[in-house]
């Protein structure tokens, strides 16, 4: 098994130095999936749902699904800058 997503929840928002607004996310556990393809939750323990923000007054928490992304992987390489085609001179008389 190995874990396919992490588990997260909005704590709040934030302004980035381009002063664009964010959301903070506290991630709260990971999808796992097994060898027969079910997959499976677990949450952190010190997890508490009640501590989440919640200025509309809902009933329940929403939690993101991310997927993970490979960190091992390493970055596809720049493409090799093909040289020109020397020119061809049809009548064979080069000009230099």
């Amino acid at each position: 098994m190995k874990p396919t997503h992490d588990l997260a929840v909005k704590t709040g928002t934030y302004t980035d130095k381009n002063g664009e607004k964010r959301n903070r996310y506290l991630n709260v556990g990971k999808v796992f999936r097994n060898d027969d393809g079910g997959e499976f939750f677990a949450i952190n323990r010190t997890f508490n749902p009640a501590g989440v923000p919640n200025p509309d007054g809902k009933e329940m928490v929403v939690i993101s699904k991310f997927e993970i992304k490979d960190q091992n992987a390493a970055p596809a390489p720049a493409p090799k800058p093909q040289p020109k085609p020397a020119a061809q001179d049809e009548d064979g008389d080069i000009p230099f």
